[in-house]
């Protein structure tokens, strides 16, 4: 092929393996001359992946699985051999809605039932004062900020889509659209959650490993046509993803690497704040508490970087619960055939582990089973989903 590999990325820390494997020349080091490509929107980086201008992308994870199955767009077949990121996300909400919430609260702050319970409580105290709905801000239909949004809120009987607003928008419009009082919260990536804090128009409630444990974020995603074609450079791709997630997660290379991101054409924020994501501590709240988790952003430590078809399947399966679509053998089968180990363990010359992956669990309702999905979502409510 001619000229350099074209590969779209949004601001995010959680592109941090791409963006790092370029500017450190790691790709270089594999053979590999990339452009990285800044987009504003994910329809943006899902189409120009779809119709070839870009050859990979830092993608969500449901947009690279709805794409396979031909769902809210046209049908490309996409293969991801390669996490960006595991966990990462946060809910952020308004100074009033967060006030609104802990006058409401019954027990430990950071335990998701307890603000789904407080905000079911909020809700209805809107409506009997003919209140206008809440609304949240995600990212996309087909993201996990959608879908942990909707299970938070339906552990406690919150209805998403009658008794709030689910608005899409960009990440980098997040902050601004809080700020301006469309939205009263929203769920999204870093480091736009720390941006909102630090203007003192954000508390940041809830770091998304609350609600699940191990959530399949952002993924290397070409196009199952290009990944036939050109497995050499998937596994150079790949191999440079991995010596530079394993490069950001050392603790002595986190202000380099938060350097690196910060450039105005990378991500384009102080690196203070991208340091904060790097090391799980972040300040939650404008009066200056901190938080620290170990488990906000996995990039490459645990594994983070193996795909996962049990990820596939539990995004599919929330695909299947909100109605985007129904439950069949072929979708299951689909989904799970995104996320490809076996194109990580061809590039690194390593066989699969010999354990299986930590069994995917939340704060509510069973442990998942890719082999009983619709007992699984049975479990949760029925008639909530169709068969």
């Amino acid at each position: 092929m001619t000229g350099p590999l074209r590969i779209g990325f949004i601001p995010l820390v959680d592109a941090a393996a791409l963006i790092v494997a370029v500017d450190k020349g790691f790709t270089a080091a594999e053979g590999l001359d990339v452009e990285l490509v800044r987009e504003v929107s994910w329809s943006n980086v899902r189409d120009k992946l779809n119709i070839g201008l870009f050859d990979a992308a830092h993608l969500l994870a449901p947009v690279a699985i709805a794409s396979s199955l031909g769902l809210g767009h046209v049908k490309v077949p996409i293969a991801a051999p390669f996490n960006l990121g595991i966990n990462g996300n946060a809910i952020t909400v308004s100074p009033a809605l967060h006030a609104a919430l802990m006058e409401e609260i019954d027990g430990d702050r950071f335990d998701p039932l307890v603000t789904a319970k407080a905000l079911a409580r909020v809700v209805a105290r809107r409506r009997k004062l003919g209140a206008d709905p809440l609304t949240f801000g995600m990212t996309f239909p087909f993201s996990t900020h959608n879908y942990q949004l909707r299970f938070w809120m339906a552990a406690a009987g919150v209805d998403p889509d009658e008794d709030v607003r689910l608005v899409v928008l960009p990440p980098p419009y997040m902050v601004d659209s809080l700020a301006n009082g469309h939205v009263d919260a929203f769920c999204v990536g870093a480091p736009w959650n720390s941006i909102a804090v630090d203007l003192g128009i954000g508390h940041i409630l809830h770091f998304v490993s609350d609600i699940l444990d191990r959530a399949a974020e952002k993924v290397l995603a070409v196009r199952q046509t290009w990944a036939d074609k050109n497995l050499d450079m998937v596994a150079s791709l790949v191999r440079a993803a991995v010596k530079a997630a394993e490069f950001i997660e050392h603790p002595e290379n986190r202000i380099e690497a938060a350097r690196i991101l910060a450039q105005p054409e990378r991500i384009g924020v102080d690196a203070e704040v991208i340091q904060r994501t790097l090391t799980g501590r972040l300040k939650i709240s404008p009066d200056g508490t901190f938080r620290e988790s170990g488990r906000y952003l996995l990039v490459g430590r645990e594994g983070a970087g193996r795909p996962d078809p049990v990820q596939a399947a539990w995004l599919y399966a929330q695909m299947v619960r909100w109605g985007q679509t129904p439950l069949t053998p072929d979708g299951v089968k689909t989904a799970m055939a995104v996320f490809r180990p076996d194109l990580y363990d061809a590039a690194l010359g390593s066989r699969p582990p010999s354990e299986a992956p930590a069994a995917f669990g939340a704060f509510a309702g069973p442990v998942f089973d890719p082999d009983n999905i619709r007992g699984h979502l049975e479990a949760f409510e029925v008639g909530r989903w169709k068969a």
